[in-house]
């Protein structure tokens, strides 16, 4: 599917090939059955099956060592992981030894239930991570700068619970862990997920053949949709979970929508499918998500936001990524004290449409190989999504441009006011939100970042429509 602006082809030359790695996009379901189910857990008969589904393991609390306060009492935080062990069902996938997880997250939910928020940890951030001792079989972890994702591999969930907390100071009350088995089943349970696709897509690695455009995707699809990587956007890990988040809040839409909710059976299939993939703490038994689900039963999709720890990738360990500060730890007071973010929500006036609403096309209009790329990268670190990364038709481009229709109007300031030097062009015929940014040879690069700039914390809610980006 065109941009709807200009058609170009994709750049080769120059660009950086993603390190390889094992694709985990598990956390999808992760995040439903964090939030989701809590939320709507509320069909009265239900309780002796779901009870019967879910799995769970002991986290002593003499293994976490010194904790966080909890400030916000009356708040919930649960720790989100996806699991890819491979044995059983899960084998069709690939084999490998052991259990490993790419995805950590904190879902917080807040203590008059009237909002939640999902946190995701990149799975590359490089992190100091606290000493954690051996059991049941797990080597233990030492004191160290490292990823994130070791604690799990070295000491399992009780490490990966003590590490987020020192990383973060918030609190944690419980951890759910799931695999992808489920997976399928949940997107069929909720009768199929409506995404964008921007291209078609034919990736062999995924086993997935798509066309362009809006369509709602079933079990299989779905499944292969969010695992693939290469064919879509710019290929990077960081912009496979852009496009997961988008995934998410698609779903959980959906689950809270009218559709599910006054179809017991539909709303049962879901709840079945999520909850056989799950463990948890022992704590978090289906008696207390049901509790929850009936405190937040007027919790809207409005009010559900997902934001990603602000980050940026690593000079000093290349592959890498680093979070940025002080908005990272902004982002974690503002949840360990349950406050909100500002400039969140709409005061009145015109608004600053947020990056991480703008999707983004660059194209190279320069002799420079490999340059739309290196911005590319830039403007992702920034919290911008990256749609495509192509050539101009025409080279040498003299003045870098900004192409956007009447519906990316609003967006396109965001995207001047990060660039030193920039020239703007409306297309009135097109219908696009996206962005296209085109780099002539006056390009001068981005403004450097502001210590004070936290709009990489807005994120975005589960209303979010992925197709009206595209």
């Amino acid at each position: 599917m065109s941009s709807g602006l200009i058609d170009a082809p994709t750049e080769s030359a120059g660009r950086p090939a993603p390190r390889r790695r094992r694709t985990w996009l598990w956390w999808l379901t992760s995040v439903v059955t964090a939030v989701a189910v809590v939320v709507v857990a509320t069909v009265v008969g239900v309780y002796v099956k779901l009870t019967g589904n879910v799995k769970h393991i002991d986290v002593p609390v003499e293994d976490l060592g010194p904790r966080p306060v909890k400030v916000a009492t009356k708040a919930v935080n649960v720790l989100v992981v996806g699991s890819d062990q491979r044995g059983g069902k899960n084998a069709k996938y690939g084999r490998f030894p052991g259990e490993r997880t790419d995805t950590i997250m904190l879902a917080h939910i807040s203590p008059k239930r009237d909002n939640a928020m999902v946190i995701s940890f990149p799975r590359d951030s490089m992190v100091q991570l606290p000493e954690c001792r051996a059991k049941q079989g797990l080597v233990g972890q030492r004191a160290h700068l490292g990823m994130i994702n070791e604690s799990f591999n070295s000491g399992g969930i009780t490490c990966t619970w003590r590490t987020v907390e020192s990383l973060t100071g918030i609190h944690i009350d419980h951890f759910v862990k799931v695999d992808f088995t489920g997976f399928k089943g949940m997107v069929d349970a909720v009768g199929g997920v409506e995404v964008c696709v921007p291209e078609p897509i034919h990736d062999k690695k995924a086993l997935l053949d798509l066309s362009a455009g809006r369509q709602t995707l079933k079990g299989e699809q779905a499944l292969g949709y969010v695992r693939a990587r290469y064919s879509l956007g710019d290929g990077s890990d960081i912009g496979r979970i852009q496009r997961q988040q988008m995934f998410i809040a698609s779903m959980v839409k959906k689950v809270m929508s009218g559709e599910t909710l006054t179809d017991p059976a539909r709303l049962f299939g879901f709840l079945d499918a999520a909850t056989r993939s799950v463990t948890t703490d022992p704590d978090l038994t289906p008696v207390v998500m049901k509790d929850l689900a009936t405190s937040a039963q007027g919790l809207a999709a409005g009010q559900i936001h997902f934001i990603t720890t602000p980050w940026r990738y690593s000079v000093t360990y290349p592959g890498r990524v680093e979070w940025v500060e002080p908005q990272s730890r902004e982002l974690f007071q503002i949840v360990a004290r349950d406050k909100t973010v500002a400039g969140s929500g709409v005061k009145g006036g015109q608004s600053k449409v947020s990056r991480s609403k703008i999707q983004v096309e660059v194209r190279n209009g320069t002799g420079r190989a490999g340059l739309a790329s290196v911005v590319a990268v830039q403007l992702e670190e920034r919290g911008y999504h990256i749609a495509k990364i192509g050539d101009a038709p025409r080279r040498p481009y003299p003045k870098t441009t900004i192409t956007y229709s009447p519906n990316g109007a609003a967006a396109a300031p965001t995207l001047t006011r990060d660039l030193l030097a920039s020239t703007g062009r409306l297309v009135r015929r097109a219908a696009t939100p996206r962005l296209i940014l085109t780099i002539g040879d006056d390009w001068k690069g981005l403004k450097p970042p502001r210590r004070n700039d936290l709009d990489s914390l807005k994120g975005f809610d589960a209303t979010h429509d992925s197709c009206a980006a595209a």
